[in-house]
């Protein structure tokens, strides 16, 4: 519970956030909810089909490195909103081009401005979402996370509904995208009020350029953090359930529970976030929970069984929990520079999500996807070892009271 002397504003921001964190994970799984049917209506081989998916990463790639400067020049709400307009633009052209031209060169160019779309919209939602905890002065980062695996779960429950009742492609997509539109406008509103420069206007005294947030070693290495944890919450995503199904001969279904056991166990992590943070720190709560991973995927890895293999997977999820959002949070210690920071440590820590399936169907292909999902415990280790970036930034204002904690332990 947050405190009643908290600003009625920050309270109404800390709301509108999750529901943009929300919407943004609905969009995800409304996505991939159609995907089979996208493939089949195109009459796309596998491999036509990851071409025609890579035009969504790519659409990420190109934009978000950018999406820090676009923060700080319309700020974080004006950002997130037209993120939206682009992620339904998108979504709207993927609906036409499918089911009614059944062309796939406009559906790819709808991909990529989705894709673009929803990165411009997740960096500045994780600005807004620093500055809200700045206010609050609580560590809730990871509930904002938390509320995006929410999100995907329920739109993946609409997806299935929609699917047994035979909603077409171009219905489900374009209903999504106004949808989207419409909430990402209400929510918007309150966001904080924060006008960014005006052109020609002067910087704020200890502002950074975008340039020059790729030079910081304190941000790249938070980067890395990101990325490392983001490998591991990847490999589980895409390869948990299968390494079920292969190394133990389960069925799909046991598969597909294991992963369950996964997702809610790093919800349930991300959940208890402001608690852990609170009661160890933000350095010594990620060394534990890329400690706790790296043990989940080793016992997963190891295990005679399905029940020791699941019980690895509930260690995965819970050490998976505050990697990624942490690491957010750490870039936006400093105001002034997190629009720039959070762009920077987004951009390293997503390239995790475009190149480890890849990397790791390689490893699978020829040592077993058992073997292969090891390199997410080295990811694991690695996160350890660089967790001590996130310690607050020296010239920013650290949440709780940190000056007087240099781990920056906050308050529950």
């Amino acid at each position: 519970m947050s405190s009643p002397t908290a600003p009625a504003a920050a309270l109404r921001a800390r709301t509108a956030v999750y529901a943009a964190f929300v919407l943004n994970g609905a969009f995800v799984s409304a996505w991939v909810s159609r995907i089979p049917s996208v493939r089949d209506t195109l009459d796309l081989s596998n491999s036509g089909m990851s071409v025609l998916l890579l035009a969504l990463s790519a659409g990420s790639v190109v934009a978000m490195p950018l999406a820090g400067a676009v923060v700080l020049r319309i700020g974080p709400a004006r950002t997130v909103f037209l993120g939206s307009v682009a992620v339904a633009t998108g979504l709207s052209v993927v609906a036409v081009s499918v089911d009614g031209l059944g062309l796939v060169a406009p559906a790819a160019l709808g991909l990529f401005v989705a894709g673009a779309g929803t990165a411009s919209w997740d960096v500045a939602m994780n600005v807004e979402g620093s500055a809200v905890e700045r206010r609050l002065d609580r560590a809730i980062m990871s509930r904002f996370h938390a509320a995006w695996s929410l999100g995907t779960v329920l739109s993946a429950g609409l997806g299935v509904l929609l699917l047994r009742l035979g909603v077409p492609t171009w219905a489900h997509l374009a209903g999504f995208a106004v949808l989207v539109v419409t909430g990402t406008a209400i929510a918007t509103r309150s966001f904080l009020v924060g006008a960014a420069p005006a052109a020609g206007e002067e910087r704020p005294a200890g502002s950074i350029t975008l340039r020059q947030a790729w030079r910081e070693p304190r941000t790249l290495v938070i980067g890395v953090l990101v990325l490392c944890m983001a490998f591991v919450e990847g490999t589980a995503n895409d390869w948990l359930a299968l390494g079920i199904v292969d190394g133990h001969a389960a069925t799909h279904s046991v598969g597909v529970a294991g992963f369950t056991v996964f997702v809610v166990a790093m919800t349930a992590g991300r959940l208890s976030g402001p608690w852990l943070l609170g009661t160890f720190g933000r350095v010594r709560a990620l060394r534990l929970s890329a400690a706790v991973a790296a043990v989940g995927i080793g016992v997963f890895v190891l295990s005679p069984n399905v029940g020791v293999a699941m019980a690895g997977a509930l260690l995965w999820g819970l050490g998976t929990a505050l990697g990624f959002p942490t690491g957010m949070s750490a870039a936006g210690d400093q105001e002034v520079n997190a629009a720039v920071r959070v762009s920077v440590v987004s951009s390293v820590g997503y390239t995790a999500f475009l190149a480890g399936p890849p990397l790791l169907g390689l490893l699978a292909d020829h040592i077993g996807v058992m073997t292969a999902v090891t390199a997410a415990a080295v990811a694991a280790v690695v996160g350890l070892f660089v967790a001590s970036a996130t310690a607050p930034h020296s010239d920013g204002v650290a949440l709780g009271s940190a000056r007087a904690r240099p781990e920056g332990k906050l308050s529950s």
